[in-house]
């Protein structure tokens, strides 16, 4: 179960449950050069959760905001039953889908958390949906799997969920795992 604003595959230069590999690097938009262990921290071995600082680049980070900034439209769940996208008071952000390989950024972005992830893309990988909250905004409590046929049919349960933040925020924006083992005595900021 997820609380707080999960943007998903979103906000600052660092990514939850990833890392960075070296890949050819499309000019004028730098990648993060090397894959450095100093920078993941473990946070839970139940369920496995990893913070990866420096996992986009400044450049990445703002490709991706440029991509998605006029764009964005209210946000909406799965219905649990029909499977069907529905706008609803529990998620309150906007946000968008980005196409899969949309362009060299994205597509590299995409291969990397691949390969960090140990998850074939072409079988597993989900379009990068970049998400906006605003103050006051919210994801309730939710647990981040499908329920309906629909769904399921679709690719089915996830194996693993990557979030990077594309900005820092004083307050706020966080996601955090209130079952996983230890949790009551992990700083709250993750």
């Amino acid at each position: 179960m997820a609380y707080g604003s999960p943007l998903a595959f979103f906000f600052s230069s660092f990514a939850l449950l990833v890392a960075s590999i070296p890949a050819l690097v499309p000019v004028g938009v730098a990648e993060p050069s090397f894959y450095d262990p100093s920078r993941v921290t473990q946070l839970f071995w139940r369920p496995r959760i990893f913070l990866y600082k420096g996992f986009l680049s400044d450049e990445e980070r703002d490709h991706i905001i440029k991509l998605a900034r006029n764009k964005m439209t209210r946000s909406i769940v799965a219905d649990n039953e029909s499977g069907k996208g529905l706008t609803s008071n529990v998620r309150t952000s906007s946000g968008v889908f980005l196409q899969k390989h949309q362009d060299e950024v994205i597509a590299r972005i995409e291969s990397r958390t691949a390969t960090w992830t140990f998850l074939p893309e072409a079988e597993n990988g989900e379009s990068i949906q970049v998400l906006r909250y605003r103050d006051g905004q919210k994801y309730e409590p939710h647990f981040d799997y499908f329920h309906d046929p629909k769904n399921q049919a679709l690719g089915g349960l996830r194996y693993a969920t990557v979030l990077m933040y594309l900005s820092n925020v004083n307050k706020g924006g966080e996601t955090v795992f209130p079952n996983a083992e230890g949790a009551s005595s992990r700083h709250k900021g993750y």
